[in-house]
């Protein structure tokens, strides 16, 4: 075993947080300090701050991505009997979140090299009872949003971003969150804006949509603790708030970052055996949020990198369509083929913006030496 001591982690937010630490330790006594601990400056500020990144009038913090995708269904209208159209290659909160609004998720297959919603599949999933296309841009990827946009516009269709694991990423020089009636974000640990717990956001640029998200995440209440509605209880804390008004001025550092390993990976590891590379679609900046790569020997690969010292993920091995939780969606093995083929193939290896240079070449020689061996 190569570097036995020395494991090379999948993610670790130390090297990140140890030469930061009194930045974000006075961030946190600013807030403890402030008299105001819920829905403050901090959430304000972090909520104007995002818009403007990500080209949207508005952002509403929240307590997690999966309450964004919730409450920007709700604030649609968008609830029992409607139908949301989106991909199973994807994490369980897109879906839980949808069948959270009362609405029934409809899936499409995604595409076999950037594994994002196929856009030539959608039209035939639309029927009289779909109300929003739901897009998730995985891995840092955003999906094809052009011809997403003219369906629904074409079809009388909302669009929702799950942004989630792309802040930042662009297509045609737009950012994700700025393409759809809302996008939503998580800003769990490990997301290229990450914070040291959970958080959330959802960005539109229509002023009733955002006020009505505002209303929706604080019980449904404007004003007088008078619900004018039903709502929840979803509100971005102010002491992750804090900390995400640090991180996001040094969120293109940390995705140019990401981007260096990534070429360390795409340059050592092209050619090499069956192993398929992450494809960047036309006019699009992947964020690489994660660095997934595909082989029918995925297992082995796995295994053998785990007794090298070196840490990967399948992100992810099974597709939500054929989970037991939803198994009354009513799908059967073999409706998704590409989503259920990736989910057989793909290992995401190490990338963060502290991964260390020498720690990704380690990587690479690893996986070299696999296929030469013919493990």
């Amino acid at each position: 075993m190569h570097g036995v001591n020395h494991t090379v982690s999948y993610w670790e937010y130390l090297g990140e947080y140890a030469p930061r630490r009194e930045e974000y330790l006075d961030a946190v006594d600013r807030v403890f300090s402030s008299g105001r601990l819920v829905l403050g400056r901090e959430v304000a500020e972090f909520e104007q701050g995002l818009a403007g990144y990500c080209g949207a009038a508005f952002a509403v913090g929240v307590n997690s991505g999966t309450d964004a995708i919730l409450l920007a269904l709700k604030a649609l209208g968008i609830g029992g009997g409607d139908e949301v159209i989106t991909v199973s290659n994807t994490a369980v909160p897109t879906v839980a979140a949808i069948r959270a609004s009362g609405a029934t998720p409809v899936f499409v297959d995604v595409e076999e090299d950037t594994y994002l919603m196929d856009a030539s599949l959608v039209e035939a999933a639309v029927t009289p009872r779909t109300r929003c296309l739901l897009p998730v841009h995985l891995c840092g990827q955003m999906a094809d949003m052009v011809p997403l946009r003219e369906i629904a516009g074409r079809r009388g269709l909302r669009v929702v971003e799950d942004c989630a694991q792309a802040c930042g990423a662009t297509y045609r020089g737009q950012r994700a969150g700025s393409f759809g009636d809302a996008g939503a974000f998580s800003f769990y640990p490990t997301k290229v804006l990450g914070a040291y717990g959970d958080a959330g956001a959802m960005t539109t640029s229509d002023p009733e949509l955002a006020a009505r998200i505002r209303r929706l995440r604080f019980y449904g209440i404007e004003q007088g603790y008078h619900a004018e509605e039903e709502g929840f209880n979803s509100r971005l804390d102010e002491v992750q708030a804090a900390i995400l008004n640090l991180k996001l001025p040094r969120i293109e550092a940390a995705a140019s970052a990401r981007r260096d390993i990534a070429r360390i990976y795409d340059e050592g590891l092209a050619g090499v055996g069956d192993l398929g590379l992450p494809f960047v679609g036309g006019e699009r900046r992947h964020q690489y949020y994660l660095y997934t790569v595909r082989t029918r020997r995925r297992d082995r690969l796995m295994e053998f990198l785990t007794g090298e010292g070196i840490q990967t993920k399948i992100n992810y091995p099974h597709p939500v369509h054929l989970m037991r939780g939803y198994s009354t969606l009513g799908y059967r093995a073999g409706d998704l083929p590409v989503t259920e083929r990736l989910a057989r193939t793909i290992l995401s290896l190490p990338i963060y913006p502290e991964l260390p240079q020498s720690h990704a070449e380690r990587v690479v020689e690893a996986v070299r030496r696999f296929f030469r061996e013919g493990r």
